[in-house]
């Protein structure tokens, strides 16, 4: 019998609705202070579904949106637990990490350009050769 959606889940019961390894849930308490499931005697974890919708989100950021720990983390202190629950959602993030951003957003010169150029050229061959060792 399956459970309602207001039940908590076990730890592998929220891995496996999240398609994670249980061990990446645990890692992520210690990298993010604001999952924190209910621990029940013996040290049983039991995630409420506040805790899974963040973990969703979570999941989608780091698995699917190229945000890396850190940027997950400065998205939580600046937008808040909101924010991670709706990525989860299916809400559009700001794009990771913002340095990249910044850096497309401003004036090279043409030094610059170059070696902007020449590193993506360098990436675009690095791709191919790994495309043809994958067969693809």
């Amino acid at each position: 019998m399956a459970k309602g959606p207001d039940a908590f889940r076990t730890i592998s019961e929220a891995a496996d609705e999240l398609n994670v390894p249980q061990h990446v849930l645990r890692f992520w308490e210690t990298k993010f202070s604001f999952i924190r499931p209910m621990k029940r005697a013996g040290g049983r974890r039991f995630y409420r579904p506040q805790d899974i919708a963040v973990l969703k989100g979570v999941r989608r950021l780091l698995h699917d949106d190229g945000y890396t720990i850190k940027g997950v983390q400065r998205l939580f202190r600046e937008q808040g637990v909101r924010r991670l629950i709706g990525a989860g959602e299916g809400e559009a993030p700001p794009p990771p990490e913002g340095d990249l951003t910044e850096l497309l957003n401003t004036d090279l010169d043409e030094e610059g350009r170059e070696r902007l150029s020449d590193a993506l050229q360098d990436l675009e061959a690095a791709k191919q050769r790994l495309d043809r060792l994958l067969g693809r």
